[in-house]
């Protein structure tokens, strides 16, 4: 099937981008791996499809004393090869490598994961553990939000009309800190079923956790020390996060938050 017919603007700064933006039915895109999809299947039918993968704001990358700003546009394979500054030791690097597959990877964007806001994939979940926060531009100006609270529910987010994601900040972990990640999948590069992000860094009492791939948001735990120290209360932060209907799906759940804690210390270092 083909995609219906659109029309289609390239910008050249983020001014224009919402300005094109703020016309109903138009849609932004950068890689296009969520999109060009939607498009081709017609779930999917805007009057404008606006490319913003060109704007140089979108293509930055910003040190920070606390942190690094990495401009919407950035692809995963950046990440994965290291073609950007890290400011974790090596977790972005390790994520990024499991995303799907290596022509995706080379194509799809960290704004447009954010922006799909798919509970299963692997970066809305990654970035809600390491504490990062989503920045916007609109015809209202700019602000920025926390990854859980821009994502609001399974391909829902807090955009408003005419916005786009511009960057997402990072801060900066130190040398002691420790990350463990699991997901299951049915087949390697294919959609998650369960996933779980865990974040520990000593220096400044930092412990989180984030599970993914459930139907609706991600679950964030902002101070998860009671499930780090007792693994037994997975079982109670699941079910009061709605997440033990299903008892085969309840089962396989806390299997992969209990490896993502076991990974802690596992594996200290990017793989």
């Amino acid at each position: 099937m083909k995609a219906a017919r659109f029309d289609y603007r390239r910008p050249a700064d983020i001014l224009g981008a919402t300005a094109a933006l703020a016309d109903e039915g138009a849609k932004p895109i950068a890689g296009g791996q969520s999109l060009g999809p939607m498009l081709n299947l017609r779930l999917a039918r805007p009057s404008c499809v606006v490319d913003i993968s060109r704007l140089p704001e979108l293509r930055r990358v910003e040190e920070r004393p606390d942190g690094i700003l990495y401009g919407a546009a950035l692809t995963h394979a950046e990440f994965e090869d290291g073609a950007v500054p890290d400011p974790t030791p090596g977790f972005l690097a390790r994520v990024a490598h499991g995303i799907a597959y290596r022509a995706v990877r080379n194509r799809g964007t960290i704004g447009g994961s954010l922006a799909h806001a798919d509970p299963a994939a692997d970066w809305p979940t990654t970035l809600a553990a390491l504490g990062a926060c989503v920045h916007l531009a609109g015809p209202a100006g700019a602000r920025e939000l926390p990854v859980e609270a821009f994502i609001l529910g399974a391909f829902e987010t807090a955009l408003m009309p005419g916005e786009i994601i511009t960057g997402v900040s990072v801060p900066r972990r130190s040398a002691r800190a420790r990350f463990g990640y699991r997901k299951s999948c049915r087949k390697l590069g294919e959609f998650a079923e369960a996933m779980c992000a865990v974040l520990v860094d000593p220096e400044t009492g930092t412990q989180r956790l984030a599970i993914g791939a459930t139907e609706a948001r991600q679950v964030v735990i902002a101070d998860a020390r009671a499930a780090l120290g007792a693994p037994e209360t997975v079982d109670e932060i699941l079910r009061e996060a709605g997440l033990a209907a299903d008892p085969a799906m309840f089962r396989l759940r806390r299997e992969v938050v209990r490896q993502a804690i076991a990974a802690l210390d596992n594996e200290s270092q990017p793989a």
